[in-house]
């Protein structure tokens, strides 16, 4: 469908400011955990309800899938999309990976530290949350023939639970079988499950789905909305003593403990996303009696998602290192959480939004200038803008 043809999805900003937010408040806890007393019960409290915001980046998967779907269903130019989105997504990878590897160079070991660690980082996305961008790379690849096998197989609620049986197998082959096995001579690909597009295929799948059958998709959700939100709660409440149990019956260690690749988790992400997906649809239903400040901030902070993601690397440093400079008692630091949270979420957006703003540094968070046809939602800002009273 041409973009000109193509309405602007608003639920989807409302998805994306709230799983961002999400990803913010996940990792602004976990820089405050690292600066909290071992032992204490401040951490204990933070480290067993860290579990509870880790859907973000399945509901990201879900994203991806849509907004793929979305703009490029019924395409036939599959080499001019990768060739756009390679570039639109690969140029801010290698931008942000070597603005992040030249300052951490700074303070250990200049030129021999990045000898050392940039080939990695760059080859592999394993540093400064990157994992993303190369999971996205890899489904760019795959997108084609996504859309082919839709296309052919009628029965996609089948290919649904087939796929969703085949993460269940994944996570749980993750969680209680890979830990024992000896995987020093396996392909890198394969080690490193968390930035394999296959550990996360049936959230990618589910937003392809999703996107293909928007209108049923879309009233099936919003008829079960209210119970897809107590199922969500309650389940998130579960995340609690399900943290405590990995880390005292199966004892697990942290990492483990609040892995995003587990049973219970897979239960949990797809619940809340769809939630978020019905409360986000009735967003978009109801935003023109909204303040309009209120819903171009979303729109705004939406547009500067990608950047977001990008740079909050920088934000979280700049915390980390304002936070070793205090001697706070831990009742202390846990109640500065939420401005250290205000602090990452206002400079992330800050910095994005500067970079959308300043025409030639666009590139370096997905909208460069010559791509501006990729992005429908632009056009949609300015006529936002012209809308607006003088």
């Amino acid at each position: 469908m041409p973009d000109a043809n193509r309405p602007y999805l608003h639920a989807l900003d409302a998805m994306r400011v709230f799983f961002i937010c999400g990803v913010l408040l996940n990792h602004t806890t976990t820089a405050f955990i690292q600066q909290l007393t071992s032992q204490s019960a401040a951490r204990t409290a933070l480290l067993g309800t860290h579990l509870t915001i880790h859907f973000t980046r399945m509901g990201f998967m879900f994203l991806t899938g849509f907004v793929l779907t979305y703009r490029y269903r019924g395409t036939r130019r599959w080499g001019r999309f990768l060739a756009r989105r390679l570039t639109a997504t690969g140029i801010p990878y290698l931008a942000w990976n070597l603005l992040y590897l030249a300052l951490a160079a700074l303070g250990a070991g200049g030129l021999a530290y990045l000898a050392r660690t940039a080939p990695d980082a760059l080859l592999h996305g394993n540093q400064f949350y990157m994992y993303y961008l190369m999971i996205t790379f890899q489904f760019y690849l795959v997108l084609p023939l996504v859309l082919r096998l839709l296309a052919r197989v009628t029965r996609h609620g089948w290919l649904l639970a087939a796929s969703f049986l085949a993460q269940l197998a994944v996570v749980t082959w993750i969680k209680y079988v890979m830990p024992g096995v000896d995987r020093s001579q396996w392909l890198w690909w394969c080690r490193a499950y968390g930035i394999n597009f296959l550990s996360y295929q049936f959230y990618l799948l589910l937003g392809c789905c999703a996107c293909w059958h928007r209108a049923a998709f879309t009233a099936w959700v919003q008829r079960h909305l209210t119970a897809l939100s107590a199922w969500a709660v309650a389940l998130g409440v579960v995340t609690v003593p399900y943290y405590f149990l990995n880390k005292s019956l199966l004892g697990l260690d942290y990492t483990h403990a609040v892995s995003p690749h587990q049973p219970f988790m897979l239960v949990y992400d797809t619940v809340v996303i769809l939630a978020v997906f019905g409360w986000a649809t009735r967003y978009a239903a109801s935003r023109d009696a909204l303040p309009r400040r209120l819903t171009a901030l979303i729109h705004q902070a939406s547009l500067a998602s990608f950047g977001i993601y990008l740079d909050q690397t920088l934000v979280l440093a700049l915390l980390r290192g304002a936070l070793s400079l205090v001697s706070w008692p831990n009742w202390a630091l846990t109640l500065a959480l939420p401005v250290g949270y205000a602090f990452v979420v206002a400079g992330s957006l800050a910095l994005a939004w500067a970079a959308l703003r300043i025409r030639p540094l666009g590139v370096l968070v997905g909208r460069p200038a010559w791509q501006a046809a990729d992005y429908p939602e632009q056009v949609v800002a300015r006529v936002e803008r012209s809308r607006a009273p003088a």
